[in-house]
């Protein structure tokens, strides 16, 4: 594979708050030992919260979301001569001009700060550029795949305040009357981190052919979610490579078109991909299905890119 790698979501962030291991070689889906050997590199690692998290014994979502922040920035400093967090897509650009990773700060789940949009000015500056509004539970913003409910006024409030700051809207975990809901007030791109289509695996997670068009109409991308479950039965390579193909027939420039892994958030990924290693044979499988280079490398890398230069 000749070209690099740009991947929307990741949850690696938790795991290394809650193991003991480092960023640059481990046993989860991502490490830097592996990442180095992809043509280059831009990973979105999310702070992951939800109210479940006290239910699940995990601790407060403000503790587990500032361990998760402690956590990447410890391993980002450890690792400064390999990996380096990014503020605007003209850093993005140096650093694999210079040969150097980049980490992006994104938001799954605003639970870390109470859902409340008057923190998010501070976040942008910390460098946080993505947010959902949710996980899978009903909140302060909206309701979600599992509950069903649309935005809340306060939710409303934290599209336009995100927006306003330069932050990108992420939809996923989303209920689908709260996408249209945002789609009713977006004044920017919206993206889908990782989301697959619903047509090609019938689950509540993944997006409508609809929701996928509103998406392209945006200026927005879907990334590709290799979680077991939303890729289909006994996922493997044949059908990673459907959800692709289907969103190519409905977007046949494949402009709207990413990659968002969900690693180390899945707890079973397809049949042949183990992690972020595996990424060039995913290229590869593409491309044998008659996705020429040009294409793949706007899949892999330049789609994200584009809708990432929208972040002031």
């Amino acid at each position: 594979m000749s070209f690099p790698v740009f991947d929307l979501h990741c949850d690696t962030a938790l795991v290394l708050a809650q193991r003991d291991i480092d960023l640059a070689s481990n046993d989860a889906h991502i490490d830097l030992l592996r990442a180095s050997e992809l043509p280059g590199y831009c990973q979105c690692f999310a702070c992951f919260t939800t109210p479940f998290m006290e239910q699940w014994g995990e601790g407060s979502p403000r503790q587990v979301f500032q361990a998760e922040m402690d956590a990447i920035t410890r391993e980002l400093n450890r690792n400064n001569s390999i990996i380096r967090q990014v503020f605007t897509a003209e850093d993005i650009q140096t650093n694999l001009g210079s040969g150097i990773m980049s980490a992006i700060l994104t938001i799954e789940g605003p639970a870390g700060f109470g859902f409340d949009p008057a923190a998010l000015e501070d976040l942008y500056r910390t460098g946080f550029r993505i947010t959902t509004l949710g996980w899978n539970e009903d909140n302060a913003l909206t309701g979600s795949h599992v509950t069903g409910g649309g935005l809340t006024d306060l939710g409303r409030e934290y599209v336009r305040e995100a927006q306003r700051l330069g932050m990108l809207i992420d939809v996923s975990h989303i209920s689908d009357r709260g996408f249209y809901d945002i789609m009713d007030i977006t004044q920017a791109p919206v993206i889908a981190s990782h989301s697959n289509s619903r047509s090609v695996c019938d689950v509540s997670r993944n997006l409508t052919d609809d929701m996928f068009i509103q998406i392209c109409k945006t200026g927005g991308v879907a990334g590709f979610n290799q979680c077991a479950p939303f890729v289909g039965v006994s996922p493997g390579v044949e059908e990673s490579c459907k959800h692709f193909l289907h969103f190519l027939e409905l977007d046949p420039d494949g402009k709207h078109i990413a990659l968002g892994g969900d690693l180390d958030g899945c707890d079973q990924l397809p049949i042949g991909f183990d992690g972020v290693q595996d990424y060039p044979a995913l290229a590869a499988a593409l491309m044998n299905r008659g996705i020429d280079q040009t294409l793949a490398k706007d899949i892999f890398w330049n789609n994200a890119f584009r809708v990432f230069k929208t972040c002031r």
